[in-house]
């Protein structure tokens, strides 16, 4: 039987009754946050439900306007997060916040260099980094620099960092949302090797399955406040939904896991887009897809399977050095990106933070950044059509934000990766490449950009989606290709779209000779 809040022994922090606004926004109304020593601790709950302001004011980026904090015994207000740190606060924020022209060692140990004679111990900072990394499974040259690394090894030199210091309490804000399967395997031990040793852990992610594998407690937030605490053990995982959501425990069980219809498109005969044999030194060793107009077409793989270099080699980023591409019947390789979007083609960013926002410009700025040369005359940009293709999209998207000229940086996760979405959409596309198009937003955001992708789907649009989650490829998809090492191992029929049948075929792989036509037999 579980003990009574009253009976229990004084956490290792309180936050009581806060609050905080922002002009025109009131983010958190009265919220509250209980932490036990050694105890992993989740926080959920939609964009703008106030998570990570809640953590901004834990670790000093945000000043609170009201509202109490208890630490360790005793009452806290940091004004930054080194004075947070200092006293045993650590945040693992999930845009990634290091310096990428400095070395991994550097990085990691960055303000805490270990010093021999006034000098930095280049061996001894290098033997330190090198052993963190190593028990994370992370075996690189810290010597070379932070930007050679891909985002996932990034987050994981992130999270070492974090380990290093002398934490009683490590906030990790979405960590695994870069990770793969086994990386994700090895940061849950870890947070159990921290909680083991009396660390307690604060973990916020949108996967569901990943809170009930490694946390003990779940606070539940909306519209600001905190609206549930209870033991992982006792809320099944669509009650947690439908609280997150507001909605009937009812109507969460009948709306399915994801936003997708569950209905027939209207699918043309002949191909929007064939590509075939692509291939760019070992990052793609001939990979094939091919998407028709009214066509969602899922793109599974581990990571550094090559989902993302199939993307970019279609749209014109990055050159191929062998391969065909057909696109509207005829014989294409786009040059660039520019030459892409002005031929139909649009792409969704995996990375929102560095290839997607620009986030000190507004949101009319970052909408119609793509449709400036066409909105442009002799150098002058039409305002009055740019505002309204602006209203026209924050209409149709449901885009939640004080205004066009609020700055995207202040939009939750869902709503900047709804401007995106609407930046391609306002050229009128044909086919759009979304690149993890609902990772790191949550339950509710999900399902309205589900939905939108099978409204564009319905329109005509072809849609080439790649995604980590296996549910949203097989309720979402008319077809998923599997890639491995590079190259398309298989392609499955909405028929044949299983998730067993996925996994298969991303463990294991197919001849890729046959990879067009095989449908897998689990």
């Amino acid at each position: 039987m579980e003990t009574s809040p009253d009976s229990q022994p004084e956490p290792l922090l309180r936050m009581e009754n806060i609050t905080k606004g922002f002009p025109g926004v009131v983010a958190l109304d009265g919220a509250n946050l209980r932490v036990a020593r050694g105890e992993v601790h989740a926080v959920v709950g939609q964009n703008g439900a106030g998570k990570s302001t809640l953590m901004k004011i834990l670790n000093g980026a945000y000043r609170r306007d009201g509202g109490t904090v208890v630490f360790d015994g005793r009452a806290v207000d940091f004004h930054s997060p080194q004075q947070a740190q200092a006293n045993g606060v650590n945040t693992i924020f999930q845009e990634i916040n290091l310096v990428p022209y400095r070395s991994v060692a550097e990085n990691i140990f960055m303000g805490r260099e270990p010093r021999l004679w006034g000098a930095i111990n280049w061996r001894r900072m290098n033997r330190g980094a090198g052993d963190l990394l190593g028990r994370l499974g992370v075996h690189v040259d810290v010597r070379q620099p932070l930007m050679n690394l891909n985002v996932a090894l990034q987050q994981m030199v992130a999270i070492a960092r974090a380990v290093s210091f002398e934490s009683k309490l490590v906030v990790m804000d979405e960590p695994t949302s870069s990770l793969d399967e086994r990386e994700v395997v090895t940061l849950f031990d870890v947070i159990r090797q921290l909680k083991a040793g009396g660390v307690s852990v604060i973990f916020i992610t949108h996967r569901l399955d990943e809170l009930y594998a490694v946390c003990d407690r779940v606070t539940i937030m909306r519209d600001g406040r905190t609206v549930d605490e209870r033991s992982m053990a006792e809320i099944s995982k669509l009650e947690l939904v439908a609280t997150m959501l507001g909605k009937a425990l009812g109507e969460v069980r009948r709306a399915g896991a994801t936003g997708f219809a569950e209905r027939r498109r209207h699918v043309a005969e002949g191909p929007l887009l064939e590509a075939r044999g692509l291939k760019r030194g070992r990052v793609l060793q001939g990979a094939d897809v091919s998407v028709r107009p009214g066509e969602i077409v899922g793109l599974a793989g581990l990571l550094g399977s090559g989902r993302t270099e199939v993307a970019r080699a279609i749209f014109g980023a990055d050159p191929i050095e062998d391969g065909v591409m057909r696109y509207q019947g005829r014989p294409t390789h786009f040059r660039s990106p520019a030459e892409a979007i002005r031929s139909g083609v649009g792409l969704c960013t995996e990375d929102r933070k560095a290839e997607g926002i620009i986030p000190h410009l507004s949101v009319r700025e970052n909408l119609t950044l793509a449709a400036l040369p066409v909105l442009a005359r002799h150098g002058v940009v039409a305002r009055d059509r740019q505002r309204a293709i602006v209203d026209r999209f924050i209409r149709r998207l449901g885009i939640k934000t004080a205004g066009p000229e609020q700055p995207i940086r202040e939009l939750s996760g869902g709503n900047q990766q709804k401007v995106l979405l609407a930046r391609s959409l306002c050229l009128n596309p044909k086919l759009l490449i979304l690149d993890e198009p609902t990772r790191g937003i949550d339950v509710g955001a999900k399902d309205e950009i589900q939905g939108l992708i099978d409204e564009l789907a319905d329109d005509g649009l072809g849609v080439l989606m790649i995604s980590s989650e296996i549910e949203e490829l097989t309720e979402g998809s008319d077809r998923v290709v599997v890639l491995r090492d590079g190259r398309t191992v298989a392609e499955l029929s909405r028929d044949a779209i299983t998730q067993d049948a996925i996994m298969t075929a991303m463990a294991h792989g197919r001849d890729n000779s046959t990879a067009a036509t095989v449908e897998l037999e689990v």
